[in-house]
């Protein structure tokens, strides 16, 4: 699903050519080839199809590759594409474990073209303008950092691949290592501890595979320390369907707050004043390229991450979302799912950062 994505915005992106594909699942190369039908009409044809990773390698003549496979799957998949002269983005979470994580940081560091960690969420235009204020100064010196997001539950993938931890990483990995991005890149800090306390207390209870019972966490609370002073919070839950605002950050400095709720689009800065003053609160609505926004559903992140991907990719730009941020985000990811495990703080240096 999240391969299609990537393909419906790379249809729309300026100088960019779609030229391969691969998937070993043949229902998803025929969903891949209907969204590509449908975005390149007659051109869709003249893009290659392969069905393992070891025949795209060998046959694909690309400029850049875009990851999309079972987070658990990411590792091998790049065993295979590091040796192509080729710009990566792989899709998050980076790798389910640190150790994956690290080796694939370590690969990445000496491929000779950049290499992107897919973090769409930096890239939702009010999410980014938010990041611009906060990083700015607009709420002063921050001190606190609130993140919610109210969502439905995980969607059937291919093989239900997502319904457990050892495939995925864990919600906390898998889901949550976006916020805890967010986290990193608002805050501006190396988390220092995390405690999380969270459980499957609502989504598929009743569901069995080969007689297994789904292991994914649907709901927590997660603090995170940062080495700074600053605190932040991630609130979420998964059995939210009906949610005005799927997702909602709050930043709280010692001169003022700052709130963006998503998909209003709106931002809200409410000033210190004084609690008997007149409030003197500002909104501002972040307009969404509509072309961008139809293709996708993360509100035109995967547009806009995309086009600096490619400014990454010509020289133009910087990576902007490096293998050491997704490692980074892994690893709070991994410290919070030990902690709704053991219910109890895990420091980071217990993982070796």
């Amino acid at each position: 699903m999240m391969g299609v994505e990537h393909l419906r915005n790379l249809a729309i992106l300026p100088g960019a050519e779609i030229v391969a594909i691969a998937d070993p699942v043949a229902t998803s190369i025929d969903w891949a080839t209907d969204a590509l039908g449908e975005a390149l009409g007659d051109r869709a044809a003249d893009v290659a199809r392969f069905d393992t990773v070891e025949a795209f390698a060998k046959g694909a003549d690309v400029d850049a590759i875009v990851i999309a496979s079972p987070n658990n799957t990411h590792r091998d998949v790049l065993e295979r594409l590091f040796a192509m002269d080729a710009a990566i983005l792989c899709e998050k979470p980076l790798a389910t474990t640190i150790d994956d994580a690290r080796w694939i940081v370590e690969r990445a560091a000496t491929h000779a073209k950049p290499f992107w960690t897919g973090m769409e969420y930096r890239f939702m235009p009010p999410a980014a303008a938010f990041i611009d204020q906060v990083r700015a100064g607009r709420v002063g010196r921050l001190q606190m950092l609130s993140i919610r997001e109210h969502r439905f539950p995980f969607l059937p993938k291919v093989g239900d691949w997502n319904r457990f931890s050892a495939n995925t990483g864990g919600t906390m990995v898998e889901k949550c290592c976006h916020f805890f991005d967010l986290m990193r890149l608002i805050v501006g800090s190396e988390a220092v501890r995390v405690y999380c306390s969270g459980a499957m207390d609502v989504n598929h209870l009743d569901e069995r595979y080969d007689g297994q019972r789904p292991d994914i966490i649907d709901n927590s609370f997660t603090t995170v320390d940062f080495a700074n002073g600053v605190r932040a919070m991630l609130d979420l839950s998964m059995f939210a369907d009906g949610a005005e605002n799927q997702e909602e950050m709050s930043a709280t400095g010692d001169a003022a707050r700052l709130d963006v709720l998503i998909p209003a689009g709106e931002l809200v800065y409410s000033p210190r004043v004084g609690f008997l003053n007149a409030k003197q609160v500002e909104r501002t609505h972040v307009v969404v390229d509509p072309a961008a926004k139809a293709a996708g559903s993360h509100e035109g992140a995967t547009y806009y991450q995309h086009a600096a991907f490619a400014a990454a990719v010509r020289g133009e730009g910087p990576v902007q979302v490096t293998a050491e941020d997704g490692l980074r985000a892994v690893a709070i990811g991994t410290a919070a799912e030990i902690s709704a495990r053991e219910h109890r703080v895990v420091t980071m240096a217990e993982l070796g950062l």
